[in-house]
């Protein structure tokens, strides 16, 4: 096939607009040959198990699944009684990015906290954990929080164990969005147990497709105690892959040598160039009227900008508006973001501010 789009274009609007990384093709490439059995009996989906458990200890299950919003979806649903209700972050994907297919597929009534930074605490998370008992009241029983969060921010491993022991002491369960989490422990530089398995996270939602996958996520299952059914949600839910092998082969190449922390440390590497770059543009005048509205801590900057500013801009490199009521813009960095792509971008940013 001949190819039709322009490789050279480049964009900071989600890491899903990167490609796939050349050792997950070459991964795929190797699932190829011959049959293997179909529904997850494959050697590549035992093989994911057994690297699940070396990253997370024994008792971990694995369920891969074909992409984020099914991995959230039948992991909660695994989680929750047909009258339960999850509390999360007004920011949450679950929240706004999923087309209420929390509400709609699973039943699931969403009781949203506003956050500025996108993370919930203990005292946030009571502002909606009542009415236990209560027959007119969808029952709280489920905190999900997302490591890294919507805003690109992270919680320490103390601030999950906190969340974690306030839950299970109020008889709720800790949900993880990991579609991210591969940044958070690059950041956090800390083994991926240490803030999901160790502090008290009961499931996550391990991503793969925004760290250089093509398809391919995982519901993991820490506590067995808080996730019941998976093996018929997620073929109620159609996230059941036939040829799992495919899935499972891409989840191996990025856990099975650090490939996954490899990505991630660049992406979250860019955007700290990306940030300094118009730090210090906006420190010697060459950038003028650019504010960050979080701190940079994975691989997502946030900023407002000056009226027409990021119009003119995405003339030549895509990003999306956060809030337009105040000109919040995202700018998202991927594994295969370079250095020269974030210098043209600062100086695009140079010139579209230079006469304000």
């Amino acid at each position: 096939m001949t190819t039709i789009h322009d490789p050279n274009l480049r964009g900071f609007a989600s890491d899903n607009y990167s490609g796939v990384h050349p050792e997950v093709l070459a991964a795929i490439t190797a699932a190829n040959d011959g049959h293997q059995i179909a529904y997850g009996e494959d050697v590549y989906t035992a093989r994911l198990q057994e690297l699940f458990v070396r990253h997370l200890g024994d008792g971990v299950e694995a369920f891969p699944v074909f992409n984020g919003t099914g991995a959230n979806v039948v992991g909660l649903q695994s989680m929750l009684p047909r009258w339960g209700a999850v509390i999360a972050a007004s920011t949450a994907h679950i929240n706004v990015d999923e087309g209420g297919a929390p509400e709609r597929v699973a039943g699931i009534k969403i009781l949203n906290v506003p956050t500025d930074d996108g993370k919930l605490t203990p005292e946030l998370v009571d502002r909606e954990a009542w009415g236990w008992g209560d027959e007119h009241r969808a029952q709280p029983l489920v905190v999900s929080i997302t490591q890294s969060t919507e805003l690109g921010t992270l919680y320490t491993p103390d601030e999950i164990r906190a969340l974690a022991d306030h839950a299970h002491e109020r008889g709720m369960r800790l949900h993880l969005d990991g579609a991210r989490v591969a940044n958070a422990a690059a950041a956090l530089d800390l083994p991926l147990r240490a803030f999901t398995r160790d502090a008290g996270v009961d499931v996550m939602s391990f991503g793969g497709t925004k760290n250089g996958a093509m398809i391919g996520e995982a519901v993991v299952v820490m506590n067995p105690d808080a996730a019941h059914g998976l093996i018929y949600l997620r073929k109620l839910n159609m996230q059941l892959s036939s040829k799992m092998r495919f899935i499972s082969a891409q989840l191996v190449a990025l856990l099975e040598d650090d490939l996954w922390l490899r990505n991630a440390r660049h992406s979250n590497a860019m955007a700290q160039r990306l940030r300094r770059g118009v730090e210090a543009g906006l420190a010697d005048g060459s950038i003028r009227g650019v504010a960050f509205t979080q701190p940079t801590q994975s691989n997502g900057v946030f900023a407002t900008l000056p009226d027409g500013v990021a119009d003119r801009l995405r003339e030549s490199f895509r990003f999306y508006d956060w809030d337009a009521s105040r000109n919040e813009v995202r700018w998202m960095c991927s594994f295969d973001t370079s250095e020269h792509d974030i210098d043209a971008f600062i100086a695009a940013i140079a010139r579209e501010t230079a006469g304000l």
